[in-house]
């Protein structure tokens, strides 16, 4: 398939998918014209890439981790980074719930302030969990 109708087929702009290519993520084959192409499994490819990267993985990880998932050769030290790298998102998701259960507080407060005909304006006392800059 052309980078075009990869393009189409993940949701990927075709900047990107040579950004992948110079980055050694993604080969093409070229066509007498110079027209890149790529294979049908092109797609679950890109689908991976994205995945990683929005994993928060840097393109240098994705390309040394990419053969590890493709036939299963890795390096202990490989594993060891992608360890930590999930420790980190560990973290990040942690992080993230607490400022949403903090939120969920806020919502509840506000909630029940409405009900009682309270106000929340600038200068109110603030919610528990939250304290003003």
């Amino acid at each position: 398939m052309r980078i075009g109708e990869l393009a189409a087929a993940t949701g990927v702009s075709v900047r990107s998918l040579r950004y992948y290519e110079q980055q050694g993520l993604l080969a093409a084959g070229r066509s007498s014209s110079g027209q890149r192409h790529y294979p049908g499994s092109a797609v679950d490819r890109v689908r991976l890439i994205q995945q990683l990267y929005a994993a928060g993985l840097s393109s240098k990880t994705i390309a040394e981790l990419l053969p590890c998932v493709v036939d299963g050769r890795a390096t202990p030290e490989l594993l060891a980074r992608l360890a930590a790298e999930r420790d980190h998102l560990d973290r990040h998701i942690a992080d993230l719930t607490g400022t949403r259960d903090r939120l969920d507080s806020v919502i509840t407060n506000v909630g029940a302030n409405l009900r009682t005909g309270r106000s929340c304006r600038a200068g109110d006392t603030p919610y528990r969990g939250f304290t003003r800059n």
